[in-house]
């Protein structure tokens, strides 16, 4: 699959270093709803403590999501957080279901970048998007020189995004 047959609202969604929810709510001019689909406390592993620059057996909040537009799915969602890194409101709120992470961290007035770690197109691996291929992408949050969140995201590649 070539870049060109991307659409260009999907390739926006790759390339934005903000709020995907957010821009999502503009391109689709219909509000996203944040289903939360698994949430725990692990205790991190060696790769995931390597990821996250923190030691291994540290909390971490992972999270997986599904942003829907009139019921329709457009972004799976996979998030780690290391819990001792997010200030206790960032993290209180993070443990509430279906909140999206940009609005958590507009909420409490956090100054944050997110750093895109790589975007490509996979096969899709699970029945959310029913065999579409997938724009996966992965970044990191931070937020005081401390890795606040990375996240990966899957965006299906087809028609949905013609908007």
């Amino acid at each position: 699959m070539k870049q060109s047959d991307i659409p260009t609202a999907l390739r926006i969604c790759a390339g934005t270093d903000g709020s995907v929810t957010k821009l999502l709510e503009v391109l689709t001019n219909n509000k996203v709803t944040v289903k939360t689909l698994h949430q725990e406390v692990i205790k991190a592993t060696g790769n995931t403590a390597k990821l996250l620059m923190i030691k291994q057996g540290d909390p971490v909040n992972h999270r997986e999501v599904l942003l829907t537009v009139l019921e329709k799915p457009y972004v799976f969602a996979c998030s780690l957080s290391p819990v001792n890194n997010m200030p206790q409101g960032v993290r209180d709120d993070l443990m509430k279901a279906d909140i999206p992470i940009g609005r958590i961290l507009r909420e409490h007035k956090l100054e944050t970048r997110r750093d895109i770690l790589k975007i490509e197109i996979q096969e899709s691996k699970d029945d959310i998007f029913n065999n579409i291929p997938v724009l996966s992408r992965e970044y990191m949050i931070i937020h005081n020189k401390c890795i606040l969140m990375w996240i990966n995201e899957h965006f299906p590649v087809d028609g949905r995004w013609n908007v």
